[in-house]
């Protein structure tokens, strides 16, 4: 396995890890947000770009769900 293989591995179980416990938490919504950023990172850098601009959008979905939760609304 080369190094991109196991970055990709990586983000996307951090991705499935904090979207598992984003209930107990607003810090996993955060988390899954930046595992999110991990993932698109991985997606551009393999060359599968709608993968990483999907990633992309799905992270700054994530990170304004925790700002809601942050801010009570």
């Amino acid at each position: 396995m080369d190094g991109l293989t196991l970055f990709g591995l990586v983000a996307v179980s951090l991705m499935l890890l904090f979207y598992a416990l984003e209930d107990k938490s607003p810090w996993f919504v955060l988390g899954f947000a930046g595992s999110c950023v991990l993932g698109s990172a991985y997606g551009f850098m393999q060359g599968a770009w709608p993968f990483g601009l999907v990633e992309g959008v799905w992270s700054l979905v994530a990170a304004n769900r925790w700002r809601r939760q942050r801010l009570g609304k």
